[in-house]
């Protein structure tokens, strides 16, 4: 499989690193915009393949995924379609909120596909099952993904895309309350990370409502109870559901 990524800002220099990271770098090509860029990606993966022409890259393409700010998508699309395989490239976009009759597949990924850890939503396509079995092969080295109506891509992007902002806000407030209270800071993140880690695997291994999980650590009149108590009453989850909902 050829695979083609253009731009290669946060999000898509973090897919083509996960995707490098998987093995794949011979089969990738990517597009930047200055050179200094590309001999960056080439000195980590130096089987990649960069250019700075986005009609030479998507030639003979077999994926195409669009990583350009959304403002920039039809621009690249006016560049791209003369040279562009309708019958072969299945183009894919992470460009958020942005629709084009030519795009194949919409997807949200977040930027722990870098590391194999990320969480990214494809919106169901009304056609050719096909192009969907290859996406989600395509990103199976990235994480997981879950495949959804369009109408549910908002929430994919609230709750991954921008969730994982939003986490790791968290883990900076956590990290400054294990200070406060006498952790070396580097102290404090292991700490939180590890605890946050150990969360997720419980939850994903167990099965739990993460209620019935709290339940397991919080004593009657303990200090677990005392501090969830005194973060709702700080407006916690109300904090939370703001920042989703906005």
């Amino acid at each position: 499989m050829k695979l083609t990524v253009i731009g290669c800002g946060n999000m898509g220099g973090a897919m083509v690193k996960g995707w490098c990271r998987a093995g794949m770098a011979e089969s990738i090509t990517i597009t930047a915009h200055t050179q200094q860029t590309l001999d960056r990606y080439q000195a980590l993966f130096p089987q990649l393949t960069g250019v700075l022409s986005n009609a030479e890259a998507v030639r003979g393409a077999d994926v195409v995924v669009l990583a350009v700010k959304p403002w920039l998508v039809a621009e690249v699309m006016d560049e791209i379609q003369p040279v562009l395989d309708a019958q072969r490239s299945m183009l894919v976009s992470v460009a958020a909120g942005v629709r084009h009759p030519r795009i194949d597949l919409y997807a949200m990924p977040n930027i722990a596909v870098e590391y194999g850890e990320g969480m990214t939503f494809v919106e169901k396509p009304a056609t050719e099952e096909n192009l969907l079995a290859n996406w989600e092969a395509l990103f199976a080295p990235l994480g997981s993904h879950k495949v959804v109506s369009e109408a549910q891509m908002m929430a994919g992007m609230q709750l991954s895309g921008c969730g994982i902002a939003y986490v790791m806000r968290y883990v900076r407030a956590m990290m400054e309350g294990g200070v406060a209270l006498g952790l070396r800071p580097s102290d404090a993140l292991d700490t939180v990370l590890q605890t946050m880690k150990g969360a997720a695997t419980l939850l994903q291994e167990s099965g739990l409502h993460p209620e019935q999980a709290i339940d397991q650590v919080t004593t009657p009149g303990g200090f677990t109870i005392k501090g969830l108590n005194a973060m709702e009453q700080s407006g916690f989850t109300k904090a939370v559901l703001a920042g989703l909902m906005k």
